[in-house]
């Protein structure tokens, strides 16, 4: 059990990252190749990583696992916080961590390796190696799939903003279950060892992941800024290439009212408010909503008795795209 303990300082500083971490997505990547876990969600993706891993030097995904094994700790070094500004940042921040800081966090790992020595000591060569493994193995492991990961995680962003607005901090708190529970003021996280973290008015980064596997993550160090990384809400086949068999959804997508669904979804809403929206009635607006989501233009989480739908990248693009087309639909006189 982790619990994290806060302040009325820490409620005010409560943050939800604002889309998809590279690297922490790319290490929990790389622990869940390793297992069997969630073989609904993740068995299909993880055949397909490691044939794809095969066209990758030998000595990358083995140095990659290494670092993030598929059980136990990983280095904190490996996901700073500026990898949330994009990958090429967050390389470049572990790449110039402090030797002292190598040394420390390399010793998390169970088994340590021949090259950890030099890596521990920042040899260039072996930190030129690291990074590049991070490039090559995010190209495989994430990148075909980040436009679906954007999707859930801004989806799950909806979700907790909605509740932000209608309950504040303690309320977007208490929304993150079923692994974490809310008792003021102490926020209970599912954790494989039990451990205390006092925010101490530094506030929370929480970290939507979809590669986050049913318990939480948090850093090992106390000392660094607090963050949480949990699991986003996934169907099975979340991870499926997103061009295959869209064209029959975008040829119906060119009808007006579902032009104008997709443009009142721009801030997302549920399906009673897009009914309302379009002046449609409930089981109209779900049908809608069917054919966008599957075609890949909208992601939609079940919240409570709601469905809340969101725009995903591919929606927001063809709206840019195509901004009259949408503006111009209003509701029908009968």
């Amino acid at each position: 059990m982790l619990r994290l303990v806060f302040t009325t300082e820490d409620l005010a500083r409560v943050r939800v990252a604002p889309g998809p971490h590279p690297l922490w997505e790319l290490v929990l990547a790389t622990t869940l190749l390793g297992g069997s876990q969630g073989p609904a969600v993740f068995g299909p993706w993880r055949r397909q990583a490691r044939l794809d891993l095969a066209a990758l030097p030998i000595w990358q995904p083995r140095l990659l696992r290494a670092l993030a094994p598929p059980r136990g700790d990983f280095p904190d070094f490996l996901t700073p916080a500026q990898g949330a500004a994009g990958l090429e940042e967050g390389i470049d921040a572990v790449l110039s961590a402090p030797r002292r800081r190598l040394r420390a966090e390399l010793r998390c790992l169970p088994q340590l390796p021949g090259w950890a020595g030099p890596l521990a000591e920042g040899d260039r060569e072996v930190l030129h190696a690291l990074g590049q493994t991070l490039r090559d193995c995010y190209a495989v492991l994430v990148a075909p799939y980040a436009e679906r990961v954007a999707a859930h995680i801004d989806s799950d962003r909806a979700t907790r903003a909605r509740d932000f607005l209608a309950d504040g901090g303690e309320g977007l708190l208490a929304g993150l279950g079923p692994t974490m529970r809310w008792r003021a003021p102490v926020l209970d996280v599912d954790y494989p060892v039990r451990r205390d973290l006092h925010l101490a008015g530094r506030g929370l980064l929480l970290v939507p992941s979809v590669f986050c596997w049913r318990m939480p993550v948090t850093l090992i160090d106390p000392e660094l800024p607090p963050v949480l990384v949990y699991p986003v809400t996934r169907e099975a086949g979340w991870w499926a290439a997103q061009h295959g068999g869209r064209a029959a959804s975008l040829e119906a997508l060119i009808g007006r009212r579902r032009a104008a669904c997709l443009r009142h979804l721009d801030e997302g809403c549920t399906t009673s408010e897009l009914a309302r929206r379009i002046g449609s009635g409930a089981a109209a607006a779900s049908q809608h909503a069917a054919v966008l989501r599957e075609a890949g233009l909208i992601a939609s989480a079940r919240r409570r008795n709601s469905v809340l739908h969101t725009l995903t990248p591919l929606g927001r693009a063809l709206l840019a795209q195509n901004p009259s087309r949408a503006a111009r639909w209003t509701r029908p006189t009968r």
